[in-house]
């Protein structure tokens, strides 16, 4: 993580905010969250400002927001953050940002999914509407929604820190899950459009149902299963076969295999993310720990590897 060297603080957002878009400069600004990538500012009632503070990625992250979820917003029946005004670098702040709309909830990693039922719906419904095919201009996934194997590196080198660092009892039977995903044909359809960072702390729960999803910062074009691993990371014990009976057009075999193995990998990153925030680690984040460790719990005790 690479902090800015600039201090993001309620008198630069609305310094900023006069220079650029002077008629919202007297909203009512206040901290929102401090995410991985960028830091969230609320300005009065309706809208937030998002500046890049802690990655160099989160420039591009922006601009890919700022250009492609205001055309995908309409389609999709949660609450997302569809981006309002774009600021450009300045003197005053050499990064770019922009104020989108603000989603009320909390982050689930904070307020977990406990309303099975409503939310596996809930999430299935978001994601099948999500999951369209993608323009040839659609942005390229860090990482994320292509063939598992090329991630299988990235595997292998998660599941052996975790297990030196004691978070993993059995690495067998978590690398069975990976080899029998990885085994799994590879999507053979079009790209289609992924959210591609479906965890705990980016979507939003109130009274313990799903009620927002926000940063779409990795949003791109690739295999649904990347996106379907989300089920096994958000939602409760007994809910994956609802949500997995509600999502259009009905997953193949191969597709739930695939699944499988992109929720592996989500695991293991929160466990280690999770054991960093319990140790005050840069990076860390302890709310992270908890929710991996139960999908790594339901990954493994579920048979068919």
């Amino acid at each position: 993580m690479t902090h800015s060297e600039v201090e993001v603080t309620a008198e630069l957002v609305r310094d900023l905010l006069r220079d650029q878009h002077p008629d919202l400069a007297d909203y009512p600004v206040r901290l929102g969250a401090r995410g991985w990538d960028n830091q969230l500012w609320r300005l009065g009632g309706d809208l937030a400002v998002r500046l890049p503070w802690a990655t160099e990625s989160s420039d591009a992250l922006l601009y890919k927001e700022y250009t492609w979820v205001p055309t995908l917003a309409p389609r999709l029946p949660l609450p997302v953050p569809v981006p309002q005004r774009f600021g450009e670098p300045s003197e005053r702040f050499p990064r770019p940002w922009i104020v989108t709309t603000w989603v009320s909830g909390t982050p689930a990693d904070r307020a977990p999914i406990t309303r099975a039922v409503e939310s596996a719906t809930a999430l299935a419904v978001f994601v099948s509407a999500l999951h369209q095919p993608a323009s040839e201009q659609a942005p390229l996934g860090r990482d994320r929604g292509g063939p598992l194997a090329d991630y299988s590196e990235g595997f292998a080198r998660q599941l052996a820190s975790a297990t030196e660092l004691g978070l993993i009892r059995d690495p067998g039977a978590v690398r069975a899950v990976w080899e029998h995903a990885v085994a799994a044909p590879n999507w053979d359809g079009p790209p289609l459009w992924l959210h591609a960072d479906l965890h705990p702390a980016n979507v939003l729960t109130t009274v313990g149902t799903l009620c927002g999803v926000i940063d779409f910062g990795d949003l791109c074009a690739g295999d649904p299963a990347c996106d379907l691993a989300a089920a096994w990371i958000l939602l409760p014990d007994g809910a994956i076969d609802l949500f997995h009976n509600t999502y259009q057009p009905t997953p193949d075999a191969a597709t739930l295999r695939r699944a499988r193995g992109y929720a592996v990998l989500r695991a293991l990153a929160g466990l280690l993310i999770g054991h960093a925030g319990d140790r005050g680690l840069p990076g860390g984040k302890p709310t992270w720990g908890p929710p991996a460790h139960r999908a790594l719990r339901r990954l493994i005790s579920t048979g068919d590897y």
